[in-house]
């Protein structure tokens, strides 16, 4: 079962304007998870699993999504998440869960939480 369609996350595309809740520029969508709340556990949850001969080199080069720790990828694949590219060249990629926004308007997320408060992406 995924996201019902009148969640947020719904909503959002790649290349969308992520904003925190002061209004602080996060980045741009990267990749868009629309979650499976009755996932027990997340295998054959992650991006890149059981998807071929491309995304199976793709991720030995790269890795899976969400690449973050055990319990906080279950997590992020049980709700749903967004990946947003950092808006600097340095800065590392974040993850938003589901419940991390708090809409979507034209191009733009809008996020309930602080950046400081996303997921980063292990490095």
């Amino acid at each position: 079962m995924c996201a019902d369609q009148s969640e947020p996350i719904a909503q959002v595309f790649r290349g969308m304007t992520v904003v925190d809740n002061a209004g602080a520029e996060v980045g741009k969508v990267e990749l868009v998870k629309m979650g499976d709340p009755e996932a027990i556990t997340t295998q054959g949850q992650r991006v890149g699993e059981n998807e071929g001969v491309v995304r199976a080199l793709a991720e030995s080069i790269f890795g899976s999504e969400p690449d973050v720790p055990g319990p906080l990828a279950g997590r992020l694949l049980r709700l749903g998440y967004i990946k947003v590219d950092g808006k600097h060249l340095l800065e590392a990629d974040r993850y938003v869960a589901s419940d991390q926004i708090a809409g979507v308007d034209q191009e733009i997320v809008r996020l309930n939480v602080p950046k400081d408060e996303l997921a980063r992406e292990m490095a």
